[in-house]
């Protein structure tokens, strides 16, 4: 597999400090109210975790009924935090060791899928380890989803699997567009997978799907705390839906004690840490468009993609993303070459958004290249 953030081959191994561009993990790190609470974890350590994860479901469960008054921040007022929508049940949940797992156990549930192109590689990678068949659909003009197309192509296969938002170009699904094709599959028995492990960052969670889950139990939505929570070590991820029977078929795939005592506790405890969630998007909010600004002033990049996450695709011109790559990487910089993702070339790049300081020193590396 091939991801952004192995910093292990071109720094940690060699002895190099990197500041890492190409890994989008939320900059204002572990949130202290997992690291205030680290000795609860370190004492269940001579223990088995609950088989059945009880608890952590529990938590999972407020998380994403809670979840439209956690991320009210017009106000601070003491009533945004409780509000509450009976969206899931705890049986709604299936508990997985990081997103990963979770995409794994999912595709291997099918025989056909069809995934969007350009998308996460992993969707690639498990399809073809699963034996399940791929039809290709690419997007449209600039990285817009062609929902015209989704449903002409849905019939041809079980599964459907998208981004919202989409790793590389940070697009969202456009709900009002979307309908169509969840009621075709809906009707048919179709499947939808929908990827929203960046979902926290678009800064509006009426963008997530899991308010649909009511009405469309075609519905899968894979989540996890990797992201947002910068807690990629953890490993835990999620997935939610009504299907009970796909919820089965995943869960007599998985091994026993898949998630660790440290990540139950991270779901105890950053999930409601409505501080850290309330930095986080005023932080993306100001260095994305501060980065975004900036990157369309540097004369190689022919086009900045418009973005819902906390990453910026970018086109290249007159140099190509490997000769980018080697000259950042002399610098210190690790950026995410985009050549290897299905429907993208050599002249695309994506850069985390990261700290003011650490931007500037982006934008201070990319202005003195010269090609």
């Amino acid at each position: 597999m091939q991801h952004g953030g192995d910093i292990y081959t071109e720094g940690i191994l060699k002895g190099k400090e990197l500041l890492d561009f190409s890994s989008n993990i939320n900059p204002l790190g572990v949130p202290e109210s997992f690291i205030d609470n680290i000795q609860e974890g370190i004492s269940n350590l001579n223990r088995y975790p609950d088989a059945l994860y009880r608890q952590l479901k529990g938590y999972l469960k407020d998380y994403i009924n809670h979840s439209k008054g956690l991320f009210n921040l017009d106000e601070d007022k003491e009533e945004n935090f409780s509000i509450y929508e009976d969206i899931i049940e705890e049986k709604n949940l299936i508990l997985g060791n990081g997103a990963a797992e979770i995409i794994d156990l999912v595709i291997s549930c099918f025989k056909s899928i069809l995934i969007i192109t350009p998308s996460f590689g992993e969707y690639e990678e498990d399809s073809e380890k699963w034996g399940v068949k791929i039809t290709h659909l690419p997007m449209k003009g600039d990285m817009e989803y062609d929902y015209e197309e989704i449903l002409s192509n849905i019939d041809k296969v079980d599964a459907l699997i998208i981004g919202n938002p989409n790793n590389p170009n940070g697009g969202i699904i456009h709900k009002d567009k979307f309908i169509s094709i969840l009621e075709y599959c809906e009707e048919k028995g179709k499947v939808v997978i929908i990827d929203e492990a960046f979902i926290e960052f678009t800064g509006n969670i009426a963008n997530s799907f899991v308010y649909n889950l009511k009405k469309y139990k075609c519905i899968f939505i894979i989540r996890a705390l990797t992201k947002f929570y910068a807690m990629p070590a953890i490993r835990l991820g999620f997935g939610v839906s009504r299907n009970e029977e796909l919820l089965n078929k995943m869960r007599k795939k998985q091994n026993p004690w898949n998630i660790n005592c440290f990540a139950e506790l991270a779901g105890k405890y950053v999930l409601k840490d409505r501080d850290y969630i309330k930095r986080s998007i005023k932080w993306v909010e100001e260095e994305k468009k501060y980065l975004t600004e900036e990157l369309c002033k540097v004369k190689y990049i022919d086009k900045v993609y418009k973005t819902y996450s906390n990453f910026i695709l970018c086109k290249l011109k007159e140099i190509d993303c490997n000769k980018l790559y080697e000259l950042c990487l002399n610098k210190g910089i690790a950026i995410r070459k985009c050549n290897n993702y299905v429907g993208l070339n050599n002249y695309y790049v994506r850069f985390a958004i990261k700290d003011r300081k650490s931007n500037e020193i982006l934008m201070k590396v990319l202005r003195e290249i010269n090609v």
